[in-house]
């Protein structure tokens, strides 16, 4: 109820400072585990996975955010776990295989963290260990247009992908590489698909 309740009043903020545009949100499953995967330039991005996705996201965050109790409280109820930066963290893995397990939507972004200039980097192999483990798809989603003061911005999602091929497999490192840099190529597909439209 307070992450519905939350998502309205962001929502209408929102709309005042950005002209949003959403573009194929039926392509989340409307029910099941499922990986939502972004790419990440700014801190607005975990904002619009949000407004844009009609499914309610988990998401990991630092585990510094959690230090401060009200601050702590709040961002968990809006579906926040806590993550050990720079290091393997197998509670953070095992609470998100726990979260696809029980059939709700976690957002992840394969590229890690914030990337700037469109700089292309490997993608995070987090993404794909997961949704194999998990045996859950992933829905490449992407991010255009810039956040200044009334400019456009569209989300758009992109088709389910599945890597059934490894379920039930032991992870082979360079091939849970390849998958995750598989998803990441999608979202970057739709960012190309995106600024075709713009300049036609």
């Amino acid at each position: 109820m307070f992450y519905n309740i939350a998502i309205v009043i962001v929502r209408i903020a929102v709309m005042f400072v950005f002209r949003l545009r959403f573009v194929g949100r039926e392509n989340v499953p409307a029910h099941g585990g499922v990986i939502v995967a972004f790419n990440h330039r700014s801190n607005w991005d975990p904002i619009m996975a949000g407004l844009s996705c009609r499914r309610q996201l988990c998401f990991m965050a630092k585990e510094e955010l959690f230090k401060n109790p009200v601050f702590g409280g709040l961002i968990k109820s809006l579906g926040a776990f806590p993550v050990s930066r720079g290091k393997s963290d197998i509670s953070s893995i095992k609470a998100a295989l726990r979260i696809l397990s029980d059939g709700k939507a976690m957002l992840m972004f394969p590229e890690g963290h914030r990337i700037k200039n469109n700089k292309k980097v490997k993608a995070k192999p987090g993404v794909a260990m997961i949704a194999q483990r998990a045996r859950v798809p992933v829905v490449p989603v992407c991010i255009s247009g810039e956040y200044k003061w009334m400019r456009k911005i569209t989300v758009t999602y992109g088709k389910p992908m599945t890597f059934e091929e490894y379920y039930g497999k032991k992870s082979d490192q360079d091939q849970i590489q390849l998958a995750a840099d598989k998803v990441l190529e999608e979202i970057r597909k739709l960012n190309e698909t995106h600024e075709e439209a713009v300049n036609d």
